[in-house]
């Protein structure tokens, strides 16, 4: 009996070991990705950052913080997939919302840009790009649903209102057509 409680004992105490060093890790990883945002540096941050995701992926500020740092870096498929990983953590947290609906919208505008350059725009490229507009809509009125008093409430109202504009702009080009 006494063997088998000081087995337990040692299990424990290297299981609350093992958390106490991983949580140091964590934060040392996301404080290392908070130097490198402050310098611009979000390529250097984003991998800070996934690399405390890999240790543990309950923090949803992680995958907040992961998410900015792909925007900065342009790498908005990269932001889509951070504010959604941490929605499935945090759904309450209304600026997931907000900054999935500005990645996404961004990811559109990036496809509209790419293909006006080759001066022909692919039936795929207009529906990836009506959906994610629309989607951008509907997470930044979620944003406001969220956050009624939000400071920002008349900006992201012109926002979703620029966005359905273009959705309305593109269903009346494909009419045309």
């Amino acid at each position: 009996m006494k063997k088998a409680l000081m087995i337990v004992s040692v299990l424990f105490i290297a299981v609350v070991s093992t958390a106490c060093i991983n949580n140091i890790a964590v934060q040392e990883l996301n404080n290392k990705a908070a130097e490198y945002m402050e310098k611009g540096d979000y390529e250097s941050a984003m991998n800070r950052l996934q690399a405390s995701l890999d240790l543990d992926a309950t923090m949803y500020e992680t995958y907040y913080n992961l998410g900015i740092a792909a925007i900065n870096a342009k790498k908005f498929d990269k932001a889509i997939e951070a504010f959604e990983g941490g929605i499935k953590i945090k759904p309450d947290y209304a600026d997931f919302y907000y900054s999935l609906g500005l990645a996404q919208s961004d990811l559109a505008d990036e496809i509209s840009e790419i293909t006006e350059d080759k001066k022909e725009i692919t039936e795929e490229d207009k529906q990836k790009t009506a959906e994610l507009k629309k989607s951008a809509a509907e997470n930044l009125t979620k944003y406001l649903e969220m956050n009624p008093e939000a400071k920002d409430r008349q900006t992201v109202e012109e926002l979703i209102s620029e966005i359905n504009s273009f959705g309305e702009a593109q269903k009346n080009e494909e009419e045309k057509e």
